[in-house]
């Protein structure tokens, strides 16, 4: 089978690759501006027919307590993935922009292999912990508690890293014994629409337990949080958005998880390496282009060595032209489409406004006519209350605040609306853990330490959400617990 072989996607619904009834939008690739070719476009219909499907297939079928149909199943998927590793490389790179490197880690390799942890974690699971007797009240009583799924869960996925995220959301929700109904970003949906294919061609999931639906009218997926038939909405995206998710899902207080934004900040405290930290704070700010919630975009420097930290991270920033994501030697790609591109342009405009300056890069690359490319940008000379520092830019900017001390790192890190992530260098482990403690982060990199694993739950303080996403936090926010008291003799 060569997925999307007539360059055209389809809704799953049901069991079945169906059409959309609102026809289909175009899907284009963000290095060329060329289109790539259609995806289904769903409507109302569509997502409620998908709704109909995951609760009958939830309600009226074996697939929540049948643990070994469902690690079946999720091995065939990454079986599938696996198989099809060639053609989902060149669908990712083409559609999400992705720079070829990326794909051997987080745009599709690693997230296909993470499968396993679900798969693993589904069949060791504790679902029943015996408490033993007791006599509350005076009645003796056998107690049990019970973990159980949630029901019916809405997933609603960004663009930027679509294969991680669909998978994080699918792999422990399903698991866990949940039908799911995926509702991708308009920018990609092929990277969902082909898990459609793979699942009816390769796999024994029941009718309706994965269903996926494409559109480029975002009110379709606000459906999700909204109908009483969903018991859980998954939520990775803009803390803007989140919020209209948690204010839909209240009127059936749904359960609802939410990965969202972040303003991360790099600490570089005086006695690390100042070079070396600062040239890989500038080499993580480039990568994909800047496109990721986690990435460090606040390089935060001792203040008398300002200067000498801008000029390191402007040598390594500057020498990271964007390029051709076919590339295996690319590490900033373009970004998503040309409203990214222009919200982007719109910060560096602002950070002009407010007396900053560009160590280096500024705008777009002067040697491409085509594609969502902007250059990798270094700005100096503002503080933590500009725009720049304050706001999610989403894209290869990043923006470079003098401290005066360990507390001072600590404070100005900590004064963002979010807490997502945060790195932290010091010649002293010790000293840095201190400092790494104090952060009100979900996320933490010390000294060069990743986080990133299957194993390792992800997730943020503040208003960057609610729940944790992977490890056994991420399984576990798609369960239930049940006491069940019986009468003993």
């Amino acid at each position: 089978m060569a997925l999307l072989g007539d360059r055209e996607s389809r809704l799953l619904v049901d069991g079945k690759l169906v059409a959309g009834a609102g026809g289909t939008f175009a899907t284009l690739n963000p290095a060329t501006e060329e289109t790539l070719g259609v995806a289904a476009d769903a409507t109302a219909d569509d997502m409620d027919a998908a709704i109909g499907a995951a609760r009958r297939a939830f309600d009226d079928t074996g697939w929540s307590t049948d643990t070994e149909l469902r690690v079946r199943c999720i091995r065939q998927l990454q079986q599938a993935m696996r198989d099809h590793a060639d053609e989902l490389r060149e669908l990712t790179i083409a559609e999400v922009g992705a720079p070829r490197m990326l794909t051997a880690a987080a745009q599709l390799e690693g997230p296909v292999e993470d499968l396993s942890f679900c798969a693993d974690t589904a069949e060791s699971y504790a679902w029943t912990t015996d408490l033993g007797i007791a006599a509350p009240m005076g009645i003796k009583t056998h107690r049990t508690v019970a973990r159980e799924a949630v029901g019916v869960v809405g997933a609603i996925t960004p663009w930027n890293f679509p294969h991680q995220i669909n998978l994080a959301k699918l792999g422990p929700a399903l698991a866990a014994g949940n039908t799911v109904v995926l509702k991708p970003a308009p920018d990609t949906p092929w990277a969902a629409a082909v898990l459609g294919e793979l699942v009816v061609e390769h796999t024994d999931f029941p009718p309706g337990v994965v269903n996926i639906v494409t559109s480029d009218d975002h009110a379709v997926g606000a459906l999700l949080s909204k109908d009483p038939r969903v018991d859980m909405v998954s939520f990775t995206g803009s803390t803007t958005t989140g919020r209209a998710v948690m204010s839909d899902g209240a009127a059936t207080l749904k359960k609802v998880f939410l990965e969202l934004g972040g303003k991360s900040a790099f600490l570089v405290l005086d006695d690390a390496d100042l070079a070396g930290a600062c040239s890989m704070a500038a080499f993580t700010a480039s990568m994909h282009a800047g496109q990721g919630c986690a990435i460090t975009t606040r390089l935060v420097v001792p203040r008398e060595r300002y200067d000498e930290a801008v000029e390191a991270a402007a040598a390594t920033m500057g020498g990271l032209a964007p390029g051709d994501p076919t590339k295996s030697s690319t590490i900033c790609g373009p970004v998503i489409s040309a409203r990214q591109r222009d919200r982007i342009e719109g910060f560096l405009r602002s950070a002009a406004d407010e007396g900053g300056r560009f160590a280096c890069g500024g705008g777009r690359p002067a040697d491409r006519d085509t594609g969502f490319f902007i250059e990798p940008t270094v700005i100096a000379g503002l503080d933590n209350g500009a725009t720049v520092a304050r706001e999610e830019i989403f894209g290869p900017v990043l923006t470079v605040i003098a401290h005066d001390g360990d507390a001072d790192a600590v404070r100005i890190a900590n004064d963002s609306p979010y807490g997502l992530s945060g790195t932290v260098f010091s010649g002293d482990d010790e000293r840095a853990a201190a400092v790494a403690a104090r952060l009100r982060v979900g996320t933490v990199n010390v000294n060069g330490g990743v986080w990133y694993s299957a194993d390792m739950p992800f997730g943020g303080y503040k208003q960057s959400g609610i729940g944790r996403e992977m490890g056994l936090a991420g399984f576990e926010e798609y369960l239930e617990i049940k006491a069940i008291a019986t009468a003993a003799q």
